[in-house]
Order: C-alpha cells, then structure tokens, then sequence
C-alpha cells in the first residue's frame, strides 16, 4: 500500500514516515502543499496524511484540490488544531478522520489502517481509476475524458486487469493466465494483438498516455511511466 504524508514539520514527518514504512507501507512525503498536491493527483495513493498548517496551500486547500480533481482517496487529517470547528471542516471538506497532535503512533497506525481497508472495499465495488480513464464494473462501460469507449469482452477484462494493477508491469504469462485463462505460447502474438488494439482505443488521440510496453518484460498502465517504458 502507498502512503503519502503532508508534513512541513521535520521530525514529525521523518517519524511518520519511518514508522509507517517500518509498518509495511511504501511512503512518500511531501513538505509543503503544492508538492503534496501535485504528488496526491499523480501518485495513486490509498491513503494521505494531511496537517493544516502548511506553507504554500494549507491543509484545507490541499484537500479541496484533491476532490475537486475527482481524487477519493481517504484523507486523515493529523494537526495541532484540537478545536471542534476545525474537526468539522476538516469532515466537511471531504477528510474521513481526524486526528489531534500529539498523538500516539499506535492510534495513528490502527485508523491509517482502518481507512485503507474502507478505501479498498470502496475503490472494489465501483468504478477503476486512471486518469481521466474510468472503468465501471457494474455498468461494464468504459469511458475517458467523458467519451464512451466500446470494448470487446476480452478488452474488457484486460482493462480492467490493468487498472487492478496498475503501476505494475504484467508479463505476457500473466496476462494470457488472467484474462483468456490459458498458459502463454511464446509463439503466439494474441497478448501483443489485444494490447495493441485496447492501446488504440484508449490512449489514440490523448497526449497522456496510459498503457505502455517494459521492453523484454510485458505491459504497464500508469499515468507516468518510467524511462523504460515505450
């Protein structure tokens, strides 16, 4: 699970985030509120820990840009602002917790872990998230930037593997095992075949592009890929 910390005080934010990695979570911390905003609309996080008090955005600000860009990923906010208005408004902007500095690491790690296990059960039941792309399992309809996207069954089901894991570079086994639930036969190209059409209709015409292939590896989806995917 990826955590993402918006923390300008030093030692505070070290500690979050040695004891969350230490707990499991891969982390990223961000000092003031631009960086954290920027990072929590490009990151995919499952969680970000949110003070109030920040330079550049407040905490309140940063918070507001992450709903406003369609981002639902739960929000702890974690602040020396104990007054119940303040609660309130965090709650009321679209935080899912609260929590008052000081605090106890032990509280802390039991709501972060609260809120992923919420935040997973949601993110499962709906709709599948990249970008402006969007996958609706229960209405089996695939659109980006708004436009309705007709897909075969199969490109379906290899959509949605890729945003289940996104992030990830899927190897051509996997994928042949997942999707068409076969073993993969080097002499075959229906996995490149299918990648290659599903890549057309979901990134032909966007500057962004979301589906790229890891040379001598598989495919990834992401919204930001690395130096060795094309």
């Amino acid at each position: 699970m990826k955590l993402l910390i918006i923390e300008d005080e030093p030692k505070t934010g070290d500690y979050l985030k040695q004891g969350l990695t230490e707990a499991g979570f891969v982390t990223d911390l961000a000092r003031d509120g631009w960086e954290g905003l920027e990072l929590a609309k490009a990151g995919h996080y499952s969680l970000m820990i949110l003070d109030v008090m920040l330079p550049g955005l407040n905490g309140w600000q940063v918070l507001e840009g992450v709903r406003r860009a369609g981002i639902d990923m739960p929000v702890l906010f974690l602040t020396a602002r104990d007054q119940v208005e303040d609660r309130v408004k965090g709650l009321e902007l679209g935080a899912d917790d609260y929590l008052v500095k000081p605090f106890a690491f032990a509280e802390l790690l039991a709501r972060v872990r609260s809120l992923v296990r919420r935040g997973q059960t949601s993110l499962e039941a709906t709709v599948l998230k990249a970008a402006d792309l969007e996958l609706d399992l229960l209405r089996r309809r695939a659109t980006r930037a708004n436009h309705k996207i007709e897909l075969t069954a199969k490109e379906f089901a290899l959509l949605e593997l890729f945003l289940r894991r996104q992030g990830e570079v899927l190897p051509r086994s996997l994928i042949a095992s997942q999707v068409w639930d076969m073993n993969f036969d080097s002499d075959t190209n229906v996995i490149d075949v299918a990648v290659r059409r599903l890549r057309i209709k979901i990134d032909e015409g966007f500057e962004l592009k979301l589906i790229h292939t890891v040379r001598g590896m598989g495919y990834v989806l992401e919204t930001d890929a690395g130096d060795a995917a094309v």
